[in-house]
């Protein structure tokens, strides 16, 4: 299909140089020395908390920034970002567990964090995962490098990396995937610069670090129109351009050609509430930074599945759908989300499976549908009219049911009389029961016992670097 276009070239071209002139104008707030020392040393300038970035240098690192990142599982399953395929992965960093059947939350414990590992690895269209649940007993220093260490058992596909904070996280995820023969190049890290325009020490040391090691990763900025960024779709872009632009130049200047996976994560403030707002115009800026992304030549991650809803109802299913039918139109390359709700705040296992239903459906739409003279079935038509008037038993109907229709598991499509016997279960019972049995049933092919021992003493390793820094 034709990508959707929801901005114009023109548009594009005036984000792009309006991020020029906030990062050469405004400047960032970065005081990291090292480095400060790098961009310097590459013509930027600095003035008291502020490093401003010269445009020429920018588009240069744009230039020069490798494009396309791979992937790749356990399983020896990869995929390779910016091929033309649309992928999806899960919600990272939820904080509280839904459960649909008593309507009710908990706190994340590490046991969620394990499920949650295995019940995507069941899940057809969730093709990479990412830790899921933050769970609360786990000090936040720690957090990103505990999720990964137990996601690892839990799934043979493709892993995306934890969010990285501190420079020293790096090199112990690196370790981690290296226990299960994830070399750097193989691996996908993330990072998010703070908003408005703001790079704290200890990121820009972990993007000094993750440059050196030559591993791809996202950047992901995170603003929210109206709080940490303009009120305006086209301002808040602009920013949340500069803000991974900035990284990108640094990233290039180490290590010229490492991947960049171009991300955005912009919300809209809610004024009412405060929170970020998951209504439609998430799903409009979501698109615009997939073609914002595109024209420099990026494969491109955004929000998908996204909603405010605290349960899963209506609200939650429209929103959700909205949001990620909108870039997955535009080309996005990697939808994320799955199982996401209240925001990012929450996640539920019923909703992971509604979601890979979902994405499923997504997959379908994208693909569109062919007009060439077998598909317009003439003479089907003519048969049929001759005969019977019924095309269920022609060979085209056989040959074309599995390609013009994805047929949902979930989903009701019977009478209501057969709805009444199956004592009205609607999707949300099917799911949470799929879930139930997924997590009964799906067995994942564990580690060797070595690994397992390998990843706990990288992970104390770990405890003890961070209580000496402490």
């Amino acid at each position: 299909m034709r990508p959707l276009n929801v901005i114009s070239k023109d548009e594009i071209q005036s984000i792009h140089e309006t991020t020029l002139r906030i990062l050469s104008e405004i400047g960032f707030v970065w005081t990291h020395k090292e480095s400060l020392r790098i961009l310097q040393e590459a013509g930027c300038k600095v003035n008291g908390k502020r490093v401003y970035f010269p445009p020429s240098l920018v588009e240069e690192s744009i230039a020069r920034s490798g494009k396309r990142a791979t992937i790749k599982g356990r399983n020896g399953d990869s995929f390779t970002l910016g091929d033309g395929g649309l992928f999806f992965h899960n919600l990272g960093g939820a904080r509280d567990v839904y459960d649909p059947r008593t309507n009710s939350r908990r706190a994340a414990r590490e046991s969620d964090v394990k499920d949650a590992a295995r019940l995507l690895d069941a899940l057809e269209y969730c093709h990479t995962v990412t830790p899921f649940f933050t769970p609360q007993d786990v000090p936040g220093e720690l957090m990103s490098l505990f999720m990964y260490r137990h996601m690892i058992p839990g799934t043979t596909k493709p892993l995306q990396g934890p969010g990285i904070q501190y420079g020293y996280e790096v090199k112990y995820a690196l370790e981690m995937a290296a226990v299960i023969g994830t070399p750097a190049s193989e691996l996908i890290l993330s990072l998010s610069p703070v908003s408005p325009l703001t790079i704290p020490d200890h990121e820009a040391e972990a993007v000094v670090e993750m440059a050196k090691a030559g591993v791809a990763f996202s950047t992901l900025p995170c603003p929210t129109a109206g709080a940490t960024s303009p009120m305006t779709i086209a301002g808040s872009l602009a920013q949340q351009n500069a803000e991974t632009l900035a990284v990108l130049v640094l990233a290039q200047i180490i290590n010229p050609g490492l991947p960049i996976i171009y991300c955005g994560r912009l919300g809209m403030l809610e004024p009412r509430t405060g929170l970020i707002w998951g209504g439609l115009e998430l799903g409009l800026c979501s698109a615009a930074t997939v073609q914002l992304g595109h024209s420099y030549g990026y494969s491109v991650n955004v929000y998908g599945f996204s909603t405010n809803a605290h349960t899963l109802d209506a609200q939650n299913g429209f929103e959700r759908g909205l949001n990620a039918v909108l870039p997955a139109l535009a080309g996005a390359d990697e939808l994320s989300g799955i199982g996401e709700m209240e925001a990012g705040v929450m996640g539920s296992y019923a909703q992971m499976v509604l979601d890979n239903e979902l994405a499923g459906h997504i997959l379908r739409l994208r693909q569109g549908f062919d007009v060439n003279e077998e598909t317009l079935a003439f003479e089907g038509i003519l048969k049929a009219m001759d005969g019977t008037r019924n095309f269920l038993g022609q060979k085209h109907t056989m040959k074309h049911l599995r390609t013009e229709l994805h047929l949902t598991t979930l989903a009701e499509r019977n009478t209501w009389e057969a709805w009444e016997k199956n004592e009205r279960k609607g999707i949300v019972e099917r799911a949470a029961e799929q879930a139930g049995q997924i997590l009964k049933e799906h067995v994942v092919p564990p580690l060797e016992p070595q690994q397992d021992t390998e990843l706990d003493r990288i992970m104390a390793a770990a405890e003890m670097e961070h209580a000496r820094k402490g």
